[in-house]
């Protein structure tokens, strides 16, 4: 599947983040103390607390693998990633090991049904457009066997920003509502609003969990 997002993605713009967003575990707590007044290591540690730390574990949109190397700190073994854009795959397979990196999108994941204990994106699904949306949460609740986390922006409502000067590359709205609407066996385990401290923006982490 194709769509004007991921070819904007793909390219110089994508590089452009890419290079302007790669992160130390340091820095990527830092930058998490700074927006929230909280570091990105607590916040995935009061998440991720029942999940064993064999727990097979999938990023979609993994970019240069900020997050994932953060996981593997903090002692998670089974880490996988996909990336649609091949410099940010570059970038991650350089600083990964024991990390499986493939590209793909969140339209088509090389993976087969219920291959993951848990599926998570950070700040992937404000970049889909809404119309495609349904087909991305169709393909992380596929793969998912058990949990589905997620950090985006929140609104109440599906809103677009202007990102970068760019139209139609970033939205943001109510991701775990959308989520229990569209599948009617997942229910939410925690969620948190994350209220940015020098702006009015506000972020939401969530932990949806499929009944058994």
């Amino acid at each position: 599947m194709s769509t004007a997002q991921i070819a904007e993605w793909s390219g110089q713009f994508g590089r452009e983040y890419t290079d302007r967003n790669y992160l130390m575990r340091e820095q990527l707590d830092q930058l998490c103390r700074k927006s929230y007044g909280k570091s990105r290591t607590e916040l995935n540690s009061r998440f991720l607390q029942e999940i064993p730390r064999q727990s097979r574990i999938l990023e979609v949109g993994c970019n240069a693998g900020n997050q994932l190397d953060l996981l593997q700190f903090m002692g998670f073994e089974n880490l996988y990633g996909i990336e649609l854009q091949e410099y940010a795959l570059e970038q991650a397979r350089s600083r990964l090991h024991g990390i499986e990196l493939r590209q793909g999108t969140a339209f088509q994941i090389p993976y087969p049904s219920n291959s993951f204990d848990l599926v998570f994106t950070s700040g992937v699904l404000i970049h889909i457009a809404p119309e495609d949306l349904h087909k991305a949460f169709a393909e992380i609740y596929r793969c998912s066997r058990e949990y589905i986390w997620g950090l985006e922006y929140y609104a109440p409502s599906t809103t677009e920003i202007a990102y970068r000067g760019h139209e139609r590359l970033l939205w943001k709205t109510d991701f775990a509502g959308l989520y229990l609407k569209l599948f009617d066996d997942l229910e939410l385990v925690r969620h948190e609003y994350l209220p940015y401290l020098e702006n009015p923006n506000v972020d939401c982490m969530f932990l949806l969990r499929k009944r058994r």
